[in-house]
């Protein structure tokens, strides 16, 4: 008996401008048309561009990335109706396979301009910088990164249901309301609908424009639908529970990562890709009910990049500004002193601190919230695969300055 072929939902052009393809979108809205149909239980292959739309390019500059529309993102493939679902129920997609596309075999990570864009550590790092990463199987090495190489854990950084019209009202409504209450102008705590870059899909042009004015950004997850979550675990093998709001699900996906560290600190942190995602998708009745769920939950697929106990250098991090301010309990701060500490270790070696914060962002590396209740620091840990360099960086080992090159940057 031979093996069913897996359909392919959807293809993409890596040729064509994203915004004329109309299997693509980049707002969240409920009236965006459905651009194909899944069986309950059906498996399917699903092509996606880059998050960008194929902004970046494989070179050596980052004006690229210094000048990316980000109004445009995040283009998804999608939406798809799911037979039988309904609101109320719960679509389970498990993650069987991503993969790059074999004629495209590589990915970028960047450091965002601070005022396009920016990064956890933009107060230090503001100015736009760009590494590509070419694939070899399961492995990824760079050479605006060099001395490293690693197995990538390879995920989507997105997938969700489209919201219900409630849903997206009151998404409008809280972020306006946390957007008007900001006192620093030179802060952007959220964005609000936007018509310049919105693509609809295949709506017409009286819809596309309603769903310009009012469709969400994709930028933020959000707790009834997950969406742009950027969990590195979830991964090949996974399986993700996602609320359903709007009749048929109309389910995206899209942003997919060659590998990411936790946190991907500097935004466009992850090893960005083209590639294709194999999904198995299946309804379960009620299930918002059933399992009394508000937001996403998901299972860890069984494929993990392995370096074995003790091959992590653990750097911690606590709630005290780089100037010496006290924070309650701030895991933000914490976290982003906990990348310092890292940079400047591994400065010492020879790579600059662009490269450095570029790889914490894209590398396997594992975040942690050590401790949240011990007033009036938070103590979170950054644990970095020593196994991904060709050289020993363990505290005991002698320090040799190697010339690592340079990350690509922006002409002035």
């Amino acid at each position: 008996m031979g093996t069913k072929e897996i359909r392919t939902a959807l293809k993409v052009d890596l040729n064509r401008p994203a915004k004329d393809q109309p299997g693509l979108h980049n707002r969240w809205h409920p009236d965006i048309p459905s651009c194909g149909r899944i069986a309950n239980g059906e498996v399917v292959k699903i092509e996606c561009l880059d998050w960008t739309g194929g902004q970046i390019k494989n070179n050596d500059s980052a004006d690229d990335v210094k000048n990316v529309d980000l109004t445009q993102i995040h283009y998804l493939s999608g939406p798809f109706d799911i037979d039988t679902a309904e609101p109320g129920d719960i679509l389970l997609v498990e993650i069987q396979d991503v993969q790059p596309f074999q004629d495209a075999p590589w990915g970028f990570g960047g450091v965002f301009h601070r005022q396009n864009g920016g990064g956890l550590l933009d107060d230090f790092y503001p100015e736009a910088a760009k590494s590509i990463w070419d694939f070899e199987g399961i492995f990824c090495s760079s050479r605006h990164i060099p001395h490293v190489r690693f197995a990538g854990l390879i995920h989507p950084g997105i997938l969700g249901c489209a919201p219900s019209a409630e849903v997206l009202a009151e998404w409008n409504r809280r972020e306006g309301e946390l957007i008007a209450a900001n006192t620093d102008p030179s802060r952007v705590v959220a964005q609000p609908p936007i018509s310049k870059g919105a693509h609809a899909g295949s709506a017409g042009p009286e819809l596309a424009s309603r769903v310009a004015k009012e469709g969400a950004r994709t930028i933020p997850g959000r707790p009834e639908q997950g969406g742009n979550c950027d969990i590195k675990n979830l991964s090949r093998g996974s399986r993700v529970y996602l609320p359903v709001h709007v009749p048929g699900a109309k389910f995206s996906v899209g942003d997919l990562h060659f590998s990411q560290g936790d946190g991907e600190v500097s935004f466009c942190g992850a090893i960005e890709m083209a590639g294709v995602i194999t999904v198995k998708c299946s309804v379960i009745k009620n299930g918002m009910a059933k399992l009394d769920m508000k937001s996403p939950v998901f299972l860890p697929g069984p494929v993990e990049p392995q370096f074995g106990p003790g091959r992590y250098l653990t750097f911690e991090g606590f709630s005290v500004d780089e100037k010496g301010n006290q924070r309650f309990l701030d895991a933000n701060v914490a976290y982003r002193q906990t990348c310092l500490r890292v940079i400047e270790y591994l400065r010492r070696y020879g790579y600059s601190d662009y490269q450095v914060y570029m790889l914490l962002s894209c590398a396997p590396v594992q975040g942690h919230i050590a401790g949240i209740v011990d007033i009036p620091n938070a103590c979170t840990t950054l644990g970095v695969p020593m196994d991904i360099f060709d050289f020993d960086i363990r505290p005991e080992a002698e320090v040799v300055r190697q010339d690592m090159g340079s990350c690509a940057f922006a002409s002035k």
